[in-house]
Order: C-alpha cells, then sequence, then structure tokens
C-alpha cells in the first residue's frame, strides 16, 4: 500500500523578514529546511531589490491562502530619478544619461495624489505575467515581443515622505497586484526626466506587519534552540476580521462532514474591525466577498471556514480533519 504523507508537525503563519538580494523562493526553500518540511507557501511574491514583509503559511494553514487573495499591501519606497531602467528597477540597464534634475515636492505630491484611486495599471514587461503560458520576463530578457494587457488597480494611500538628491520616499498603500516599480516609472515619465524603482521595503501585509517580522537568522536559531514553533501566529488567530463562532458535538460533526449548518445571530462573534498596529489601514481590498466565518469546537480548535449561503445558513469550504 503507498505511504499515507504524514501531517505537517507545525500549522500557522510566519512573517519573516525577507533580505535585499533573495528572491521568496530563496526565503521559502530556507524555512522548509529550517522547518524539516515542505507543506510551505507565501502570500505574494517580493523582488530580489525588495525587503520586508513575507508571509508564509506552514502545514494546514496553506489552505487558507485563498482567503488571503484580496489583502491590501503597504510599502515604503525611494524612486531614482534622472533615467528609466529597462525592468523598472535597479537591477535593470539604464535607458539614458542621468539628468539629475532637482526635485520639487509640490509637483510630486501633486502626481502622486493624483493617483490615488482606481485606475488600469500596465505591469512591467520584466515581470512574471503570463504571456503564452510563460513568464514574461523569459520573453523579455531575450529581446521578443511581451504584449501585456493592463490590470484594475487602486490606490488608497500615495504619499511623499521626504527627498534626498534624487531620490524621494513614499509611502504607498496599494491593492494586491500593483507594481510599485511601474508607479516609479510612470512618474519619471510624466516629468520628462525617467525614473526606477531604487529601494523599496514591504511594511504590511493585510494585518500582517513588519513589527511581527523575524529575520532568517534569528528564525535559524529558534530552530537551533528547539523554538521554532514559539514564532508561528497559530492557525486560530488568523483570519482575525473573520466572525467566529465555537459549535456543539452534533454540529461539529456536521461540519467536519461539510454539510450546511444553521446559526443564531446571538453564538457570533464579531471579527476584528480595528486593524492592528502597523497593518493596513483596512485589511482588505476590491469587491465585498461573500460573509465568511471561522468556526471552532468546544477545545477552541479552528476545525473549519464556513461562507453563507443565505442568512445565517452556512456551508463549509474548507474543513479541517474531515470525517471518514
Amino acid at each position: 500500500m503507498p505511504r499515507q504523507p504524514q501531517p505537517a508537525p507545525f500549522d500557522g503563519a510566519l512573517v519573516i523578514n525577507k533580505p535585499k538580494g533573495k528572491t521568496s523562493h530563496d526565503v521559502v526553500d530556507a524555512v522548509r529546511h529550517l522547518a524539516g518540511f515542505r507543506q510551505i507557501g507565501h502570500l505574494g511574491t517580493l523582488d530580489p531589490l525588495g525587503t520586508g514583509v513575507l508571509v508564509l503559511l506552514l502545514g494546514r494553514a496553506t489552505r487558507l491562502v485563498r482567503f488571503y487573495s484580496g489583502r491590501r499591501k503597504r510599502y515604503a519606497a525611494g524612486f531614482r530619478f534622472g533615467f528609466a531602467t529597462d525592468t523598472y528597477d535597479s537591477d535593470g540597464e539604464a535607458q539614458g544619461p542621468d539628468t539629475a534634475p532637482a526635485l520639487e515636492p509640490a509637483i510630486l505630491e501633486r502626481l502622486a495624489a493624483g493617483r490615488i484611486g482606481q485606475f488600469e495599471q500596465m505591469p512591467p514587461v520584466f515581470s512574471a505575467k503570463k504571456v503564452g503560458g510563460r513568464p514574461a520576463y523569459e520573453l523579455a530578457r531575450k529581446k521578443q515581443d511581451v504584449a501585456l494587457k493592463a490590470v484594475p488597480v487602486e490606490i488608497y494611500e500615495y504619499q511623499l515622505t521626504g527627498i534626498a538628491g534624487s531620490i524621494a520616499r513614499f509611502v504607498i498603500e496599494c491593492s494586491s497586484g500593483t507594481y510599485i516599480r511601474s508607479l516609479a516609472h510612470e512618474m519619471g515619465q510624466k516629468l520628462s526626466c525617467g525614473a526606477h524603482l531604487a529601494e523599496i521595503t514591504r511594511t504590511a501585509v493585510g494585518e500582517f506587519s513588519i513589527e511581527q517580522a523575524i529575520a532568517l537568522e534569528e528564525l535559524a536559531e529558534a530552530s537551533r534552540e528547539g523554538r521554532f514553533e514559539s514564532c508561528l501566529i497559530k492557525m486560530e488567530n488568523l483570519l482575525p476580521n473573520f466572525p467566529r463562532i465555537n459549535v456543539l458535538p452534533v454540529i461539529e460533526r456536521r461540519v467536519r462532514h461539510g454539510s450546511k449548518f444553521n446559526i443564531s445571530v446571538s453564538q457570533l462573534q464579531p471579527g476584528r474591525v480595528e486593524t492592528p498596529p502597523g497593518a493596513t489601514a483596512e485589511l482588505d481590498g476590491g469587491p465585498p466577498k461573500a460573509p465568511r466565518l471561522r468556526i471552532f469546537n468546544q477545545q477552541d480548535k479552528l476545525i473549519a471556514i464556513a461562507e453563507a449561503v443565505v442568512p445565517r445558513t452556512y456551508q463549509p469550504v474548507v474543513v479541517f480533519e474531515p470525517l471518514p
């Protein structure tokens, strides 16, 4: 008989402070080595240039990825004005000489404010967007034509925080899928001097913030000392904005079988309305989603995530440890 896969020893989320120069996959591989198992995924990559919040889900928590797809993101970024690059960031080739422009704060603030709201953004040709099943950057490196389509994004905050020579620094809160290097490139075009993304730190993904992040070196030390699990955010503390309910054993059996169940309003415990320190102003972006609910048993263990089908009737959509 084929061997049954062993459950992962740890379940939860891990917020890594990604170092510059490493890919997100490098970080995932390093954490897999430290954790001793492979069931680890991430909530959105960072380019090698980027640092800051990289959220990993471990074990059974990987099944929660779908519920984080609309989380807003927050960045601190530095735009270098004077020349553009082919990749829109400092890793690319310059597309002309450095014009060393003098930057006017009022003009930068006006351009930033004009981008707040919804609009269609063209992704960089050097991106992981798929073209005919292949990443766009593969085609761009071969000097082949890359036909990309603009995608809808939204900027919630775009604020100038300082200027140092040819570098202007901004705080940006945006929808998932927004390219910050495209914002830099666009602003350089509008000023007719060129610009590219010189530095970027992701400071939050929804409720996960840089204040929670741990460096890989710290995680390695914790692993050596047998404290790896203490670095995780437990499953029961994830998706805090979803309301929760504790069910009796008779309802727990229905939930674990994936059957619909009814609740009373008095059973509901509201999700967190206020965002935690360092988080995005609101957790989600995009259109409203169906009401969702975290289901706990009487032992206060998370057993399922359910969605409303009609008022007060819910259907489990993710069930942990379902009954045979």
